[in-house]
């Protein structure tokens, strides 16, 4: 397989974040975008972020900007399909997404999705971590999607689909089991980015 094409999801309202983009809030000097973009890009074959509204607002990144091809904010999915039609018009295979709000997730995030997905004829797989109550959570913005089912996922979401592990269990998803949940810590609150501060 194909090294997989990345996209970083920021398509969100951030609504507990008093709006705007969370991922252009600072955190230890640099914006939380830029520290998920350090941790992904060195991990995929070319990069991509998924936001709506003006593109704008992100050109000191240098990355392609795509925005939900579905409309009214109809949740990460969304961002995944973008990603989808964007990887296939560069004859990409896959996709790993990264949410735009979550700057300490592995450094080994793709090759833990790809050895978890080895035999799959559609590799798809979410990030997990133990959880007491549960066996594991997923992360359902962290995963390894197949292009081949981006026409599936597309006639999902007009159908009204909004929740990820539906989607995923359908088509015989897995999850890759990573040891440390604080490593998916994502930023919220203004309360949850003081603690990403303490997390430095």
């Amino acid at each position: 397989m194909r090294q997989p094409f990345g996209v970083i999801l920021a398509g969100g309202q951030a609504t507990r974040m008093g709006g705007g983009d969370k991922g252009l809030r600072v955190l230890g000097g640099q914006t939380l975008l830029a520290r998920v973009e350090a941790r992904l890009a060195p991990q995929v074959d070319q990069l991509a972020l998924n936001a709506n509204g003006d593109p704008a607002r992100f050109s000191s990144m240098g990355l392609p900007v795509i925005k939900d091809s579905i409309a009214g904010f109809a949740g990460p999915l969304a961002g995944v399909l973008a990603g989808l039609d964007w990887a296939a018009s560069h004859g990409a295979d896959t996709i790993v997404t990264a949410a735009a709000d979550t700057p300490f997730f592995p450094c080994d995030l793709v090759p833990q999705l790809l050895l978890a997905s080895e035999g799959m004829t559609h590799p798809l797989v979410l990030a997990a971590t133990p959880d007491a109550k549960r066996g594991t959570a997923r992360h359902p913005t962290f995963g390894l999607w197949p292009v081949a089912l981006r026409d599936d996922l597309r006639a999902a979401l007009e159908g009204g689909l909004r929740k990820v592990v539906l989607w995923t269990q359908e088509h015989g998803g897995r999850e890759a089991l990573f040891p440390q949940e604080e490593a998916f810590f994502n930023v919220n609150t203004p309360e949850d980015l003081a603690h990403a501060e303490t997390m430095l």
